[in-house]
């Protein structure tokens, strides 16, 4: 009999961790319990056998983490382990109808290495010994749990498949993905017999989160942590909740999964009171829920986006934040812009990776005080998921309803001892978060504009990603400054090849030594040698009047291809936007 054979008698229970029960019982000798196959397999067999004892219907084998990465060792040492790990499994299930399932999780991410050639490995490791059922669990995202899947019904039509998720109380997991993206890719997979959720919450978050996906026509599995931890010293400690997790696992099957087992802090006894209470109860009625009051919030319309959808030609102009805590320049540019006719302000997060005043509060404070829609740049460095909801959140309790999304350049190498970037998202995830993000933003969307290198040697390549990020949560494009034909004509390219709206770039440059500069040192600017040589000996003001005049010419041989204009002050020049916005309008 099979798990979805089963599956028709009524509800699963899966065994609880084996992880942290290991280590409470035995420390961390071996330091991973995945070696302990190898080393004391007398206790991992009797920790399945303890599980058996307590109800557990399948049992998992305890190669959670056996991959070259995770436990910084050879390929033979982990195909050793899979092996031994199998067979320990196998041994304590002999003689009664308990399944093994062969547990597989998440090989750590290293930059630049693609995983998935090691994931097919372990997986034809597992067919090898004979593997029909396979949970892989704690994963984040979705498309290489497709083609794994995919891989084992080819080789094994009769096999089980189950992809479980770590989902945070809010429902996303550590790289961004929504639980309803989850619900709706796993539904459409075929060759995913059972889906669901594992560590991350407790019982209680993780019932509210079941209940959000109860309508899939698949089985549900829920694995909850018990509870969430503290932290001693260099140990983590779960409560002994044992009877308020059972509890809480007789909610989740109520509340839609059909399996339920535990995850990290879990023990046979938490496992041995649930079984027990389950079935003590014969059926768990859901807790009463109570009605939500209603609420109303006005929303905030986003004009900036109406004026785009309208068809008119709007001007974004980009203001330096301030390196100080003197604002009085950047307020008073801010103004003159506004006057002059600009239709947004953005403002850059930290550019080239120095500290400057947060573009976020910045764009706020210009919201407010100034009544001028904003742009703030949003980039992937320096904020977990849980710091970039949160300043979401505040964005848009302050009427701030568009943000630029871009990865952000990395902390300079010199600075990286001290220094750590956090880079939780690239801009593609994070577009794609936003937008997942949905009704949280109850005083209306945001509108997530992303950055477009017309200045690229590969601009195919360019137009590839591009797509990706419309795909992907992205609604328009601001793009680098045109000062060459080539990066003209890939402007007229990308707006044959894409459907977002684009605020062409244009940057008045001020000097002989500003173009060069920019020419040489600016990742994704490039001048050509006629404009860099028209600037060669002019003084100040000779070369104002040339940065005025290419800008506006350069402008209008834009104006076919593009929604509106991103214009960039440089050093706070916004007398020079001032007269090329007065020069286009």
């Amino acid at each position: 009999m099979n798990l979805l054979e089963r599956l028709k008698r009524g509800t699963v229970f899966f065994d609880g961790a084996m992880g942290t029960y290991y280590a409470d019982k035995y420390g961390r000798e071996p330091e991973y319990c995945e070696f302990a196959n190898l080393s004391y397999p007398k206790r991992v067999e009797a920790i399945h056998t303890e599980y058996i004892a307590s109800g557990s219907d399948v049992i998992t084998t305890n190669t959670f983490g056996a991959n070259t990465e995770g436990l910084d060792c050879d390929w033979e040492t982990v195909e050793n382990i899979i092996e031994a790990g199998w067979a320990i499994a196998q041994k304590a299930v002999l003689g009664s109808s308990v399944m093994v399932f062969a547990d597989i999780g998440p090989i750590p991410h290293v930059e630049g290495r693609d995983n998935t050639a090691e994931y097919l490995r372990i997986v034809d490791c597992f067919l090898k010994l004979g593997a029909e059922n396979f949970l892989f669990e704690t994963f984040s995202s979705f498309e290489v749990l497709e083609d794994l899947a995919a891989h084992i019904k080819q080789e094994k039509p009769s096999s089980v498949v189950i992809c479980s998720f770590a989902v945070s109380a809010e429902g996303f997991t550590r790289e961004g993905v929504s639980l309803s993206r989850i619900h709706k890719a796993m539904n459409a997979d075929e060759n995913v017999a059972i889906f669901g959720l594992n560590c991350m919450c407790g019982p209680i978050h993780m019932a509210k989160l079941i209940s959000e996906i109860a309508v899939s026509g698949k089985p549900l599995i829920a694995q909850p942590n018990a509870g969430y931890p503290t932290q001693i010293g260099n140990r983590v400690y779960f409560e002994n909740n044992s009877d308020y997790y059972a509890h809480g696992l007789v909610e989740i099957a109520a509340s839609g999964a059909s399996i339920i087992g535990g995850c990290c802090g879990s023990t046979p006894e938490h496992i041995a009171k649930a079984h027990k209470l389950f079935y003590e109860k014969s059926a768990a009625a859901p807790l009463p829920k109570a009605a939500k009051p209603s609420v109303s919030i006005e929303k905030s319309e986003n004009r900036l986006w109406d004026k785009l959808e309208r068809g008119k030609i709007i001007f974004a102009v980009e203001l330096d934040p301030p390196a100080n805590s003197d604002i009085r320049a950047f307020m008073d540019g801010a103004c003159a812009l506004r006057d002059a006719g600009a239709d947004a302000i953005t403002i850059a997060d930290c550019p080239i990776s120095r500290a400057r005043a947060d573009s976020s509060m910045l764009a706020s404070k210009l919201r407010r005080e100034l009544d001028i829609d904003t742009i703030p740049h949003m980039t992937c460095r320096d904020r977990n998921i849980i710091a970039t909801k949160a300043l979401l959140l505040g964005l848009n309790i302050e009427g701030v309803n568009n943000v630029l999304v871009v990865t952000g350049d990395p902390v300079p190498s010199s600075e990286r001892g001290t220094i750590k970037s956090v880079f939780n998202f690239n801009s593609v995830v994070l577009a794609n978060y936003i937008h997942d993000l949905g009704e949280e933003f109850i005083r209306g969307p945001f509108r997530v504009f992303a950055a477009l290198n017309l200045n690229a040697l590969n601009f195919d390549s360019q137009l590839r990603h591009a797509k990706e990020k419309l795909e992907h949560g992205v609604d328009a494009f601001l793009t680098q400054p045109v000062h060459s034909s080539r990066a003209l004509k890939n402007l007229e390219t990308a707006r044959t090849e894409l459907s977002g709206k684009i605020l062409g770039g244009v940057m008045p440059i001020v000097s002989h030594r500003n173009a060069c500069y920019m020419n040489s040192e600016i990742a994704g600017i490039s001048v050509s040698d006629e404009i860099i040589a028209q600037y060669e000996g002019l003084d100040k003001e000779q070369a104002s009047r040339l940065a005025i005049s290419l800008t506006t010419e350069i402008a209008q041989s834009m104006e076919p291809f593009v929604d509106g204009y991103y214009m960039i002050t440089p050093f706070m020049r916004t007398d020079l936007i001032c007269e090329i916005m007065k020069n286009l309008k």
